[in-house]
């Protein structure tokens, strides 16, 4: 850990493990899917950073909730329920079959029937959870650095968020894309998405962006882009955003259609929070600008502790 809070996070060291949490994830996630009533832009799918790694949130089981955590100190799954039910499972090098299989089982166990869809999203190669023995890698201290990681995103991307008085997202970890986001809306309808997304039901993807949007995030990499970085893109992406001027250490990507800050230049920076604050604001001011959003009705000062916003 370094001494500023961003750790070290490189991809092609960690990337059998990212692979296989990012499937537990999607097991994880689909429970919480299957469980709560369809939420506008599928918020009610994500995962949430935690004080000790990342959460379901309550999710309903009748007239009672129930709770998943992974907990990347003590490296185990926690399922909790308000009947006060509390089992757990060590997180270790295991199959995602494996793990897919322990955790129904352990939910069966309380009394919870859950019936998920077995085949992975937005993955290359998606083979169906129980069938998955090849992904079985569990690195602690790289679990550990990428929980880290989304710990710093998420306080900086939550007083991003404070600044907008419009419709903007919770600041949440989409399982299938394995990202943290936060979204800003214009307040306006989108045209139809045109779908196509891999491994994403167009119905989804066109529900996800049926209104205007600047999104920003964070990813720990990938084998298409093996490496960690932040984003910012809008959608629809309007004519002007994409020649915009970049902040400080970020570019626009035309093959990703996005703004990009790679990690490694943010957390070597003298005051990563404040490059990344800058990169959002700067990204989204593009998007904005270009889009032709009402801006001074949309926009606000960031919020302070304890201080009331002034009306």
């Amino acid at each position: 850990m370094d001494d500023n809070g961003w750790p070290e996070l490189s991809y092609p060291a960690w990337r059998d493990t990212a692979t296989t949490l990012q499937l537990w994830t999607q097991i994880v996630g689909k429970i919480r899917l299957a469980l709560t009533p369809w939420l506008n832009h599928g918020w009610h799918v994500p995962l949430y950073v935690s004080a000790r790694g990342l959460t379901t949130s309550p999710v309903p089981i009748g007239r009672e909730i129930l709770e998943i955590e992974f907990d990347f100190i003590a490296h185990r799954l926690l399922v909790r329920t308000s009947r006060g039910d509390e089992r757990m499972l060590p997180l270790r090098p295991q199959s995602v079959a494996a793990f897919h299989a322990d955790l129904l089982g352990l939910l069966d166990e309380i009394g919870i029937t859950v019936s998920i869809n077995e085949m992975p999203n937005e993955v290359p190669n998606p083979v169906r959870f129980s069938h998955d023995h090849e992904h079985a890698s569990y690195d602690a201290d790289a679990a550990y650095r990428f929980w880290r990681v989304l710990v710093q995103a998420d306080r900086v991307f939550k007083l991003f968020r404070s600044g907008f008085l419009g419709k903007v997202s919770p600041v949440h970890f989409f399982w299938g894309s394995f990202d943290l986001a936060v979204t800003r809306f214009s307040g306006r309808d989108a045209a139809p998405h045109p779908g196509g997304v891999p491994g994403l039901p167009d119905a989804v993807t066109r529900e996800a962006y049926s209104h205007e949007v600047s999104s920003a995030g964070f990813w720990p990499g990938s084998d298409a882009y093996p490496q960690a970085a932040f984003y910012s893109y809008a959608y629809p992406e309007p004519p002007g955003f994409r020649d915009a001027a970049a902040s400080a250490g970020a570019e626009f990507d035309p093959a990703l259609g996005e703004f990009i800050l790679r990690y490694d230049v943010l957390r070597q920076a003298p005051d990563p929070d404040a490059m990344l604050l800058d990169f959002l604001s700067s990204t989204y001011a593009a998007a904005a600008d270009a889009g032709q959003w009402d801006r001074a009705a949309l926009e606000c000062p960031f919020g302070a502790p304890a201080r009331v916003r002034n009306v």
